[in-house]
């Protein structure tokens, strides 16, 4: 089992389907910049709870460069780590940058509604 809601007891076998289910939304990323695999990714579900994910279980789904050097504080960095609501992209060569370019991924994984609940959330989150 990858994940199971706390509050609601929703179940999700795989991470494809946790990232594929219309009632989550990501939300968050809270950076550990000590162990970035230890990071925080949030995730807000329909029944009013939030998620939270290491980013390690997510760092296979980037197979680009990964910089050995921090550059936050930097004139290069934008600073977008240091706010957990902030999930933009990070152009800097940074050490942090794949977790950036992970966010966008998860950010845009297409939703498969499941059920008649699901489609009924998804059809509603299209509009």
């Amino acid at each position: 089992m990858f994940k199971v809601c706390p509050k609601c007891e929703t179940q999700w076998p795989t991470r494809e389907d946790y990232l594929g289910d219309p009632g989550l939304q990501l939300v968050g990323y809270q950076a550990n910049f000590k162990a970035l695999e230890a990071g925080i990714l949030l995730f807000n579900h329909t029944c009013r709870t939030t998620l939270a994910l290491m980013a390690e279980d997510f760092k296979d789904l980037y197979d680009g460069p990964i910089f050995v050097e921090r550059a936050t504080g930097s004139d290069e960095c934008g600073g977008h780590c240091l706010h957990k609501d902030d999930l933009g992209p990070c152009p800097a060569r940074c050490e942090c940058a794949y977790v950036r370019h992970i966010l966008q991924l998860i950010k845009s994984w297409p939703k498969t509604p499941s059920d008649c609940a699901d489609r009924a959330i998804f059809s509603t989150m299209q509009k």
